[in-house]
């Protein structure tokens, strides 16, 4: 079973899960999912899960103050490496993880698009295109100690990293983003109004979740 931390504090922004969920599913996973942004603490399904993946958010993960189960997430994550829980972490998630195992993550500036991005020789990107939309306002600006670079773009050194031994990885990038989300998130967000920007013909990110659910399997 794959379980899968809703981590998006705004009710009206919780769009990105569902779909999360249906790529997973089919690729032929079993999901579970857990409201985390309203509940924290150590979730009871985590003890049946053969893999995680957190989700986005619309909040930062410098707000703990605020949130106090970015807190419990924290915990969770190192929870997560030590017991080698293979682990899929997006967008919010992706700072979360970097900023927890001793990165740094800072506001730069709301940025949406598709992006050109370089994807290395990693299972996690196999069959997965150079251009991804993104839609994020922070940044990873320092990888956690044991993370290393993975994915990067012209704009965004740290796009994506994977732990050196846990089978943990993070992408910046929401690999359920693909034209079927895009009314909903220009609808919410924005979006540029450009052809290149609305052009989903060669965007192939949701083969991202296949991966790892082979990967989850293969741990």
């Amino acid at each position: 079973m794959i379980l899968v931390f809703e981590n998006e504090v705004d009710p009206e922004s919780r769009f990105f899960v569902p779909e999360i969920r249906r790529h997973l599913e089919a690729a032929g996973a079993r999901v579970r999912v857990t409201p985390y942004a309203d509940e924290g603490g150590r979730p009871a399904l985590l003890d049946d899960a053969d893999a995680v993946v957190l989700s986005g958010s619309t909040a930062g993960v410098y707000e703990a103050d605020e949130y106090p189960w970015m807190d419990d997430l924290r915990e969770v994550v190192r929870e997560l490496v030590a017991e080698r829980v293979p682990t899929l972490a997006v967008c919010f998630g992706h700072q979360l993880v970097n900023d927890t195992l001793g990165g740094s993550v800072e506001h730069r500036g709301f940025r949406k698009g598709i992006e050109t991005v370089r994807l290395a020789d990693d299972p996690l990107f196999e069959g997965v295109g150079g251009r991804v939309p993104m839609i994020h306002g922070d940044f990873v600006t320092e990888l956690g100690d044991p993370m290393e670079r993975i994915a990067t773009a012209d704009y965004y050194e740290d796009v994506g990293s994977r732990h050196r031994d846990a089978p943990l990885w993070t992408v910046q990038y929401h690999p359920e983003f693909t034209a079927a989300l895009l009314p909903q998130i220009e609808a919410d967000f924005g979006w540029p109004s450009s052809p290149d920007a609305r052009d989903f013909g060669d965007v192939s990110v949701e083969r991202t979740f296949a991966n790892f659910v082979r990967l989850a399997g293969e741990g």
